[in-house]
């Protein structure tokens, strides 16, 4: 599972950010924080076990934890309560970290966010502190590499969830989109077919790194587009053309995988048509979505910019 943890500077040690990209859809990796035989798998850093946990998930409801270190020398809960709590979108809690002996150290005001990307997850947890006694002493010290090693612990969990319980299921969805470019038929369909023009719009922009690229446009001819992303995510990109008539019409099926998983299958139909002076381009999607990676939704949002994309490299060869 690819990942990519990021921290950001916590000046004055009142606040914290991480940042962390899962190879899995938002319901699974919600689900990590939902229930206590989750949580004790997960929520502590190295050299931590928690011998008890207790959740409610509700808002309002409790979330004690008990954190203790392997050789029984540190020791604390975190209690506290779910404040808010969105499914598969974001969740607020409340957690005060108390001593052994029922000091109330620090409070941790917690936000956790969850977005879909590129038909993975990316998580990120925002913690605000609050000293509440004055033997907690540097209390966040370590925090940015606690959080990493918790989330390395979150992500094996979240993969043995996925594992112990695949969830299967495919959503139907279609959408359809129109342009219309000040430009030729000729050259849309050469922004669309030909290899070199469409390396130059085809692609996941800033923080798309290409791994592998190759495109044979004809009845039968394949193409393939690999490439990681900044967060470490894999994605790739296969398609297969069965119609292809110059300057009119393409029709190709492709899938999707995020790293090893297949994400969906759909059959994709371009149609160009002169308007005016220019061309009017409709794409017309019909897909296979599966197990919760991505939906109709967001795939017409992105094939959207990245028609858009097209009208830009075509802007550019007009001026030409």
């Amino acid at each position: 599972m690819a990942t990519a943890t990021e921290t950001a500077p916590v000046a004055d040690r009142q606040s914290l950010t991480v940042s962390r990209a899962f190879n899995a859809p938002r319901d699974l990796v919600f689900k990590a924080w939902s229930a206590a035989e989750h949580l004790k798998h997960w929520f502590c850093p190295q050299g931590f076990t928690i011998p008890e946990c207790e959740v409610e998930f509700r808002p309002g409801g409790k979330f004690d934890l008990w954190m203790r270190s392997l050789d029984g020398k540190y020791s604390h809960w975190i209690r506290g309560h779910y404040v808010e709590i969105m499914p598969h979108s974001r969740l607020v809690l409340d957690l005060t970290v108390v001593s052994e002996t029922g000091t109330a150290l620090f409070n941790a005001h917690t936000t956790v966010g969850f977005d879909t990307v590129c038909g993975g997850t990316e998580m990120t947890v925002t913690q605000r502190y609050t000293a509440l006694d004055p033997s907690a002493g540097n209390f966040t010290r370590g925090a940015e590499e606690g959080w990493a090693q918790t989330l390395d612990r979150l992500e094996k969990e979240v993969a043995r969830i996925a594992a112990a319980a695949p969830a299967r299921s495919v959503a139907h969805g279609m959408f359809t989109i129109e342009r219309t470019y000040d430009a030729p038929p000729e050259l849309v369909f050469r922004a669309l077919s030909d290899p070199v023009a469409k390396a130059q719009w085809f692609n996941g922009g800033k923080g798309y790194t290409e791994v592998s690229r190759s495109m044979d446009v004809r009845p039968g001819g394949r193409e393939h587009l690999q490439g990681r992303w900044e967060n470490g995510l894999v994605s790739t990109f296969d398609a297969v053309y069965f119609d292809v008539i110059p300057n009119e019409r393409l029709v190709y099926s492709y899938e999707m995988h995020m790293g090893e998983r297949k994400i969906s299958v759909s059959l994709a139909t371009f149609e160009l048509k002169p308007a005016e002076q220019g061309t009017r381009l409709t794409m017309t999607e019909h897909g296979a979505f599966l197990d919760g990676y991505d939906d109709a939704g967001s795939r017409e949002h992105g094939s959207g910019l990245l028609l858009d994309a097209i009208g830009e490299w075509l802007k550019g060869m007009v001026k030409r």
